[in-house]
């Protein structure tokens, strides 16, 4: 991007929050040539625009997903989400289990009985004993984070 006023934070901006589009040099869009203002690397910012590209100046889905980066199916979902939740959906969400959903309550009091029978029990032993009652195998970090949490409150 010769030439053109980038802020050197902003990028390290948009990685932080999840919004660094990982494919800037696919945006061909005219909005995004040579503009102070728009921003192929501002992931939220291309995507609102090639919905409204589809919206207002009525181009066609895939040529709009084509013309700022992005696959027909990708269009589709970001329609999805900006229908559901306005703007706010087109910030990218994080990936995988949103916390230790191996660990439910039930098993959770499991290892209190455990601790209040024997305190040295570990991490590790504690993994097997709830693999022989419940048939779920959790990793011992899951359960020292478990642990640490239980004692912050």
């Amino acid at each position: 991007m010769p030439g053109k006023k980038r802020h050197p934070d902003k990028a390290e901006a948009l990685r932080g929050q999840g919004a660094l589009n990982p494919r800037p040099q696919a945006v061909t869009s005219e909005l995004f040539q040579d503009s102070d203002f728009f921003d192929p690397r501002d992931l939220i910012q291309v995507k609102y625009e090639m919905l409204r590209d589809v919206r207002v100046e009525g181009r066609s889905a895939s040529g709009a997903a084509a013309t700022f980066g992005f696959s027909r199916p990708t269009f589709y979902q970001a329609l999805a989400a900006f229908e559901r939740s306005g703007v706010a959906g087109l910030i990218p969400r994080r990936r995988g289990p949103r916390g230790a959903h191996k660990l439910t309550p039930k098993i959770a009091e499991f290892i209190e009985q455990c601790l209040t029978q024997n305190e040295s029990l570990r991490p590790g032993g504690l993994a097997t004993l709830i693999m022989d009652r419940f048939g779920v195998s959790i990793h011992p970090r899951t359960i020292e984070r478990g642990l640490s949490r239980r004692k912050k409150n």
